[in-house]
C-alpha cells in the first residue's frame, strides 16, 4: 500500500479530535448525554437553581447505576471508567457532573458501610426506581444532633453543603454521637420523610446547579435498620476509602472544567476570532503566539490527567483488595490521590484563566459563559485548601505521618 501523501496525512491528523475519548460500550451514551448538557450549560449557569430536566436526563441515561454490583442489578463498572465518565461530563456541565460523582459516592457509602442486607435493599431499590441520591454528610458541620430512641435515632438541626439534596429520592445523612471516629454514623433516609426540609439557599459563584445548600431536620425519626452497619464508618482501612472517592471526584471536576474550557476556547478561536495584525497571518489558529499558549496548556493538562489516571488505577487495586487492604496501603494511596488532586487543581486554575488569551475581548461577553469554568474550579479548590494537601504529602515523605483517614482523605 502506498504511503499517504503529506496533504492526506495532514488532513487525517486535523480531523482527529484530541479531546475525544472511548468509553467502550458506553461511548455513545456518554457523549450524547454530554452534548445535551453542554447545549444549555452556559445559560443554566446564569440562571442557577435546580436543573430538573437535566437531572432527569441523568436518570434516563442509566449511568447512575454504574458503581452498583451486578448482583443488585447494577453495571458493576470499574472505578477508573466511572471517573473518566465524570471527567467527560464535567467538560460539558460541571454542576451535573458533580451530582453524577456524588451519586456514586453515596453508592460507595452503602457498599463500604452497609450490611449485606442493607446493600441488597438500598442498591436494589436504587436500580429499580432510578433513585437519585442526595447527601447531608458534611463532617465539619456539627449542627445536627441525635438522640437515641427505642426505634433508633431522632435527629434535629441543620447540615450545609448538601449537594444533590433537591429532587433527590433518598439522603445519606451523617451525625456524630461522640468524639471518636467510630461514633460517627451514616443513615439512609427518604428525602420526603416528615421533618426534612431541603432549602433553596445555594447561591455561590460556581457550581451553581449542584443544589449544595442546606437541609434542616426537625425530630426526624431514623429506624435502627436505616443506620448503616455493620461494618460501619471506621471499621477498617477499606471503609475509609469513601473519603478518597470524594477527593477523586473533585480532581476529575477540576480536569473536566479545564479540558472543557480549552476545548470550547479552541472552537471559538477557529470560528469567531480575528488574528492580530502583528501576527502576520490570516487565520487566528495560525498565530504562533496562540499556538504556544495552547500548547503549554495542553501539555500541563496531559500531565495532570496522566497523574489522575494513575491514581485512579491504584484506587481500583485498593478497592479490589477488600478487607485485606492495610493501613499502610491506604496511606500510600491517599498520597497518590492527594498528589493528583493538587496538580489538577493548580493546572485547572491556570488553564481556565488563560483561555481568555485565546478567545480575546469579544469572548468575554456574558452569553459565552467562558468564565464559568474558572468559577467552578475556584469554588471547589476551596473545599479544603490545596496547600494543606501539599503539607500532608510532605509530612508523609519527611516524617512518615500518614494522612488522616477520618478527615478529608
Amino acid at each position: 500500500m502506498p504511503s499517504p501523501s503529506p496533504s492526506s496525512s495532514s488532513s487525517a491528523a486535523s480531523a482527529a479530535d484530541p479531546f475525544d475519548e472511548d468509553f467502550g460500550g458506553l461511548t455513545r451514551t456518554v457523549h450524547a448525554l454530554a452534548d445535551s448538557l453542554a447545549a444549555t450549560a452556559a445559560a443554566r449557569d446564569r440562571s442557577g437553581g435546580t436543573a430538573l430536566a437535566e437531572r432527569q436526563l441523568l436518570r434516563q441515561s442509566g449511568l447512575l447505576t454504574l458503581a452498583i454490583p451486578s448482583a443488585f442489578g447494577g453495571q458493576q463498572a470499574a472505578w477508573p471508567l466511572i471517573f473518566r465518565i465524570l471527567r467527560r461530563l464535567a467538560q460539558a456541565d460541571s454542576s451535573l457532573a458533580h451530582l453524577f460523582g456524588f451519586q456514586h459516592l453515596q453508592v460507595a457509602s452503602i457498599l463500604l458501610f452497609g450490611s449485606q442486607a442493607q446493600q441488597a435493599r438500598y442498591l436494589g431499590q436504587a436500580v429499580e426506581h432510578r433513585w437519585f441520591w442526595g447527601n447531608a454528610v458534611n463532617a465539619r458541620d456539627t449542627r445536627l444532633t441525635a438522640t437515641r430512641t427505642e426505634q433508633g435515632l431522632e435527629i434535629d438541626g441543620v447540615k450545609g453543603f448538601c449537594s444533590g439534596a433537591s429532587d433527590s429520592d433518598v439522603l445519606n445523612v451523617s451525625v456524630t454521637l461522640g468524639p471518636e471516629p467510630t461514633d460517627r454514623v451514616f443513615a439512609v433516609v427518604p428525602t420526603s420523610r416528615a421533618g426534612i426540609r431541603v432549602h433553596d439557599d445555594w447561591d455561590n459563584m460556581g457550581q451553581r446547579q449542584t443544589d449544595s445548600g442546606s437541609v434542616s431536620f426537625e425530630r426526624v425519626q431514623i429506624a435502627h435498620d436505616e443506620v448503616l452497619g455493620p461494618p460501619g464508618v471506621a471499621s477498617s482501612p477499606r471503609a475509609t476509602l469513601r473519603n478518597l472517592i470524594g477527593q477523586i471526584v473533585l480532581t476529575e471536576i477540576y480536569l473536566g472544567n479545564a479540558l472543557g474550557a480549552l476545548r470550547e476556547a479552541i472552537g471559538y478561536l477557529r470560528t469567531q476570532t480575528q488574528p492580530w495584525p502583528m501576527a502576520g497571518v490570516t487565520r487566528s489558529e495560525d498565530d504562533r503566539m496562540l499556538q504556544l499558549r495552547a500548547g503549554e496548556m495542553w501539555s500541563s493538562l496531559r500531565a495532570a490527567t496522566a497523574l489522575s489516571n494513575l491514581a485512579n488505577e491504584r484506587f481500583q487495586q485498593a478497592w479490589d483488595r477488600g478487607s485485606e487492604l492495610t493501613a499502610e496501603e491506604r496511606a500510600t494511596l491517599a498520597v497518590d490521590v492527594a498528589a493528583a488532586r493538587t496538580q489538577a487543581g493548580r493546572v485547572a486554575l491556570q488553564v481556565t484563566s488563560q483561555i481568555f488569551e485565546l478567545v480575546g475581548a469579544r469572548g468575554t461577553a456574558a452569553r459565552h459563559g467562558f468564565d464559568r469554568y474558572w468559577r467552578n474550579v475556584r469554588v471547589h479548590t476551596l473545599h479544603d485548601p490545596l496547600d494543606y494537601r501539599h503539607q500532608s504529602i510532605g509530612a508523609w515523605l519527611l516524617a512518615g505521618v500518614a494522612p488522616n483517614p477520618y478527615g478529608y482523605g
